[in-house]
């Protein structure tokens, strides 16, 4: 079969004088002036990031749940799913995705979503070798995990750059491997930073960029023109499930935290606590605090025994600012401090009655208190299936619960069980079971084994809305 390829040439003239072309209104433009001026190329660039750029493989033991999300028309997260290939063993492998080696020891980031589910993971390099790796950690609250290549050796790191240095304008690329046709590199600008409201991270700040990214780039590289990373490509806008132009990448600093979680042997990130309720400053709100323009977070709760609290934040504190960075909304709040490293402080700057005020901020984790001690409920009810641990506010933190200040949290609801026809759902926080205020698990435990009624009066908070119903026994 013969495939048709239709070529664009763009004629360059080489040798001619120099030529002013300028229209009314325009700057003046220029012919080459020689031949070096011709031959500038992005090449150097991208032999120097592509051998650090992966694709990622993996095999599926059990069935993978059906995520919702990858339904969406318009945000749409990348799994390449058209390149499956039978690979080495027999086994039937699916092209996932892309991901960057950072470090030589073999580090390898790629995104969650592009592991999520999986059971065995492989990795190829550009130079076609290939190894088996395992998953250091999978943090679904940045949509980034971390694998380890198997086999020892030195591989080609590509260099963290500083994504807080990135402006609007700026020539990227982005490396990876869509539609697992191999790997590619496509150019472009940054076309915006602290893009927020996307979904797939806990953590809003996106940079935005038109070079073009498809299905199977995600986990791959956005490269500036020293060939450091400054983000990791992650989801896309578009109606067709193609590029459009309008592509996002997770900031190279907040990959750092990830990978420095890796390297100092933790499975999970640990990640600075405020230990505030916050809200975003609209202009209503501005117009009663006093303020110019609405900008800044709203404090409108502090926890007792909390970091915001030890700092001296009150309610109705206005944050306008995080270690010398300006914060005007609470997903730039957020982001700005999980990017921060555990242990010390930072400078916080705070309006107060009009007046600007210096806070430091201790940098340290969500404590585990009360433990978690989590229940599996098997009695035959409503709940039956449900795993739920006590609120804490390490737990809090976890499941994005702002607002929850009692009750247990809904950590699991298995398949085909009473409690998923019921309709729970992860990060649910159940408050009382038939009036009985829910104190810890051992409470719920009790309340759904001992009860007199054909029915449960339920109260719980979901999405941060109390929600009362009653499910049936």
């Amino acid at each position: 079969m013969r495939i048709a390829v239709r070529a664009v040439v763009s004629l360059l003239v080489i040798g001619l004088p120099a030529l002013a072309v300028q229209a009314a209104g325009d700057e003046p433009r220029q012919v080459p002036q020689s031949k070096a001026d011709v031959l500038l190329s992005f090449a150097p660039v991208a032999k120097k990031a592509q051998p650090s750029v992966v694709n990622v493989y993996a095999s599926r033991v059990e069935k993978q749940r059906h995520n919702p999300l990858f339904d969406d028309p318009v945000f749409r997260r990348f799994f390449g799913d058209g390149a499956g290939q039978p690979r080495a063993g027999g086994a039937t492998a699916q092209s996932l995705g892309s991901g960057v080696i950072v470090d030589a020891s073999g580090l390898v980031v790629t995104n969650h979503h592009v592991i999520e589910g999986m059971n065995e993971v492989k990795v190829a390099l550009g130079d076609k070798r290939e190894f088996e790796a395992t998953i250091l950690v999978d943090d679904k609250r940045t949509d980034l995990a971390v694998l380890q290549i198997k086999d020892k050796g030195t591989y080609p790191a590509m260099e963290m750059g500083d994504s807080d240095l990135a402006q609007v304008g700026d020539i990227v690329l982005a490396i990876g491997n869509p539609f697992g046709v191999g790997q590619t590199v496509t150019q472009g600008i940054v076309s915006a930073l602290a893009r927020t409201t996307l979904g797939g991270s806990d953590y809003q700040s996106f940079i935005q960029t038109d070079a073009s990214i498809n299905p199977g780039n995600s986990g791959g590289a956005l490269v500036d023109m020293q060939a450091r990373l400054v983000g990791i490509n992650a989801a896309i806008y578009s109606q067709t499930g193609s590029s459009v132009g309008i592509g996002f990448a997770i900031p190279a600093n907040l990959v750092k935290i990830v990978v420095a979680a890796a390297k100092h042997g933790a499975h999970e990130v640990k990640r600075p606590w405020l230990g505030a309720t916050l809200q975003g400053v609209t202009r209503d709100i501005a117009e009663g605090l006093g303020l110019a323009r609405p900008a800044g977070v709203l404090v409108s709760d502090v926890l007792d025994a909390s970091p915001a609290a030890d700092a001296g934040l009150k309610q109705g504190d206005v944050i306008t600012g995080l270690d010398g960075q300006d914060v005007d909304t609470t997903d730039a709040l957020g982001y700005r401090l999980s990017t921060r490293p555990l242990g010390g402080s930072v400078p916080l700057v705070v309006r107060r009655d009009g007046k600007a005020l210096d806070l430091s901020l201790k940098l340290i984790s969500a404590p585990e208190l009360p433990a978690r001690d989590p229940v599996t409920i098997h009695n035959a009810s409503p709940f039956s299936g449900v795993t739920a641990v006590n609120l804490s506010p390490a737990v809090a933190e976890e499941y994005s619960l702002d607002r929850a200040r009692r009750g247990v949290v809904v950590t699991e609801v298995a398949d085909n069980t009473p409690a998923a026809a019921t309709g729970f759902q992860k990060g649910d926080v159940i408050l009382s079971v038939n009036d009985t205020r829910m104190a810890d698990t051992r409470a719920l435990q009790k309340a759904v084994t001992d009860r007199s009624a054909d029915y449960f009066r339920l109260t719980l908070i979901r999405g941060g809305q109390v929600v009362e119903t009653e499910v049936g026994g």
